[in-house]
């Protein structure tokens, strides 16, 4: 479990724990917000929670981050940044509560852990992949300076779906 806590504007971003299965299972049995993610449908809490506490337990470069609303302290959503396989670009990925989508909660969580990557480890190249089918995500990207960069796929974790994608780069100085 890493240690690290973001501050933005509306949210806190920390490490998620098993005690935030009730909030995180909102979004992930949502078949909405899954229709495009790469697992599938969480059917109780407690597969969250079992999630949550592999999470937990990572102690690897792979930085999870629960997006707490500061308002109501509600976690609305989650999100990663880490390096990729060949270690040269990190990347970033997120997932939000259906009734907090086109808020700007998720561009400002993601600015955040860009940052984050950057200021405490240096990082310069960054990378993300949305399903071009959900331009929304496409959109949050973009608003936080990633540009287009290649066509690429991905699937779901079980094999049973694959979605042609966009890949985002960003450079940060």
């Amino acid at each position: 479990m890493h240690r690290f806590v973001l501050e933005t504007e509306r949210l806190t971003l920390r490490c998620p724990t098993p005690n935030d299965a009730e909030d995180a299972f909102v979004w992930l049995s949502d078949p909405e917000v899954n229709r495009y993610m790469p697992y599938n449908l969480y059917e109780s809490v407690e597969q969250v929670r079992a999630w949550l506490q592999t999470v937990a337990d990572d102690d690897g470069m792979k930085f999870h981050f629960a997006f707490v609303r500061k308002s109501d302290g509600r976690v609305i959503g989650s999100g990663d940044v880490s390096p990729n396989e060949a270690g040269d670009v990190w990347e970033t990925g997120y997932n939000l509560r259906r009734d907090c989508w086109n808020q700007g909660y998720t561009t400002e969580a993601v600015r955040a852990m860009l940052r984050f990557a950057h200021d405490v480890f240096g990082v310069h190249e960054f990378g993300a992949t949305h399903a071009i089918a959900n331009p929304a995500s496409g959109r949050v990207m973009e608003h936080c300076g990633m540009r287009f960069d290649h066509f690429n796929e991905y699937g779901r974790f079980d094999g049973s779906e694959t979605f042609p994608a966009k890949y985002y780069r960003l450079h940060m100085d």
